[in-house]
């Protein structure tokens, strides 16, 4: 009896050792070297859920790079412009990648996007962390995210006009069939001559699969011997050019899009 007792306590005793941090590690917190800000980096920042919805509560986590050989403990701080969105208090950092989880909050997303930065305070002393690359949170048709949305492969189907020919001043309205084989989108719909825009369709929805969209009318000058045309989506205010399945060309005779 007196043997298991003396077992029971000795794997109490090694479970809490080996828990607990390392006493070298408190003396070099207390009396070693210290994190200095430059040896910090941050090479990751996630949102979870991701997207994450008007309203709804988010957690952060960031990957940070400790360079120094040396732990210590710090306090961060995630920052939209100005404002903290989240922050940990007097938190172990060791050397090499630490993953740190911050408590959920309920920061309100409002604007198409949100850029964060991470500052980090040792000693009472406030600097920002060099980041691995530029994190910004995009609203996209499902929320908020940090992850890069993906367009297309998109294809243009179809282009029509109507009338069609048309006559020089006359007002022309287009009719484009779409093909997306990626994921839904909102973006701008827009018909191109070269580089000068048509027509544009604003804030609109794109689904997957095979959709047809009207433009409205304009007034659009026919003048050269030819006008070729492509359909641009516009993403976050990148534009994307859709592929065509043949070419979409305007000739004289008034300008005509019909074979």
């Amino acid at each position: 009896m007196k043997r298991m007792i003396l077992f029971a306590c000795l794997v109490f005793f090694y479970s809490a050792f080996a828990k607990a941090q390392p006493p070298w590690e408190k003396v070099f917190e207390r009396l070693g070297p210290k994190i200095h800000p430059e040896d910090l980096r941050i090479l990751e920042i996630e949102l979870i859920p991701d997207p994450v919805l008007e309203g709804q509560r988010v957690e952060f986590q960031i990957l940070l790079s400790n360079s120094s050989p040396y732990s210590g403990r710090i306090s961060l701080s995630i920052k939209d412009r100005d404002e903290i969105v989240t922050s940990v208090e007097d938190i172990l950092i060791r050397p090499g990648e630490n993953r740190i989880i911050f408590p959920r909050t309920g920061y309100r997303f409002s604007r198409r996007e949100h850029c964060f930065r991470v500052e980090v305070d040792i000693e009472r002393t406030r600097r920002p962390i060099d980041l691995a690359r530029e994190f910004c949170a995009r609203k996209s048709l499902y929320g908020w995210t940090l992850k890069e949305i993906r367009v297309g492969p998109l294809f243009v189907e179809d282009l029509d006009m109507f009338p069609d020919p048309v006559q020089p001043g006359q007002e022309v309205r287009f009719r484009v069939r779409l093909r997306n084989e990626g994921i839904p989108l909102r973006g701008n719909l827009v018909i191109q001559d070269r580089d000068q825009v048509v027509v544009a369709l604003n804030h609109i929805h794109i689904p997957r699969g095979h959709s047809e969209f009207h433009f409205p009318y304009t007034r659009y000058y026919f003048q050269r011997f030819d006008h070729c045309f492509t359909v641009i989506v516009d993403v976050e205010r990148t534009p994307h050019r859709a592929d065509a399945v043949k070419e979409f060309c305007a000739r004289p005779a008034g300008w005509t899009l019909k074979p």
